[in-house]
């Protein structure tokens, strides 16, 4: 069986079954896993002189160890190969967080800043309800290229150890790519590699997201207001999707109780938005998706 056809159907089961709370409660989940394991070098190697050697050494034997283990676990088949890429999407589970904020907005505002503080890390508590609703929007238009996107694309390209490669540059990313004190130097390379990763995924995702939105004329506004995000690849998707539903993104937030002043994405759009809006958004994820899945079958029976 084809890579593409692997894909093709991962992407169904995922789709279908996303994370099931009953299998995760029994066993650990492989991002889970890999966060245990990034956990365990961040606290014996993070520490002392050369921390950006230590880190850059790090990070090469989680891609390599990462590599490895997906040539290893092809071997067993296509159908262990289906059901480790579903694993390893997130598309519904996606869907099920943003669609847990827009149900909590329509209930209270408190029930909507509860549903959104599972998805973001900037401060929830004070957030009225437009910031409630950006705050979703911006994490589904990123995390359906992190998420989705770009695991499919290194799937792709180089099947299980691509996949697993990736997943486990992306979990470093998030734990210790920050630009901290405690992680400039150690998690540097992290932050490098995941730049690189998701270069041409992120822009893939856009295109994906504004095809279907009907906003694809609109490309230069979209690759503009991406310049604007501090993350070379973040602001594609979400420029994307601020077109395709017609809101304003991004803007001023708050972490750790300091107010971050952050441009505006399409500052032109609504900026009065709700559980309306975020509906549209989740709409958006699965026309991309499908874009994606229908890529995918085209390559299978090519």
């Amino acid at each position: 069986m084809s890579t593409a056809a692997i894909l093709a159907l991962a992407m169904l089961l995922d789709a279908a079954l996303g994370e099931p709370d009953w299998l995760w409660r029994r066993l650990p989940h492989p991002a889970v896993l890999m966060g245990r394991l990034i956990g365990w070098g961040d606290r014996r190697l993070n520490r002392g002189q050369a921390r950006r050697a230590k880190g850059v050494a790090l990070l090469l034997a989680l891609m390599i160890g990462a590599a490895l283990l997906g040539w290893a676990l092809s071997l067993a088949g296509p159908l262990v190969e289906i059901i480790l890429t579903a694993i390893l999407l997130a598309q519904r589970s996606l869907v099920e967080h943003l669609r847990a904020v827009a149900d909590g907005l329509r209930q209270s505002l408190p029930a909507g800043r509860r549903a959104v503080a599972m998805i973001v890390s900037r401060d929830t508590a004070a957030m009225p309800p437009e910031a409630v609703a950006r705050s979703a929007i911006e994490s589904g238009a990123e995390n359906l290229s992190d998420g989705i996107i770009a695991p499919a694309f290194w799937f792709l390209l180089g099947g299980l150890p691509g996949l697993l490669v990736y997943k486990i540059v992306n979990t470093a990313d998030s734990m210790i790519g920050y630009r901290t004190p405690r992680y400039a130097d150690f998690g540097w390379a992290a932050a490098r590699m995941d730049d690189l990763l998701n270069l041409a995924p992120a822009r893939l995702t856009a295109l994906l997201i504004a095809l279907p939105g009907g906003v694809l004329h609109l490309w230069r506004d979209i690759k503009a207001d991406a310049a604007l995000h501090r993350s070379p690849n973040a602001g594609w998707p979400e420029a994307a999707m601020a077109r395709a539903i017609g809101v304003a993104l991004a803007g001023p937030r708050s972490y750790d109780g300091q107010v971050q002043q952050f441009p505006w994405v399409h500052g032109a759009g609504a900026r009065v938005i709700g559980p309306l809006e975020i509906d549209a958004a989740i709409t958006r994820l699965w026309q991309a998706w499908l874009v994606m899945w229908a890529i995918a079958l085209v390559l299978a029976c090519l």
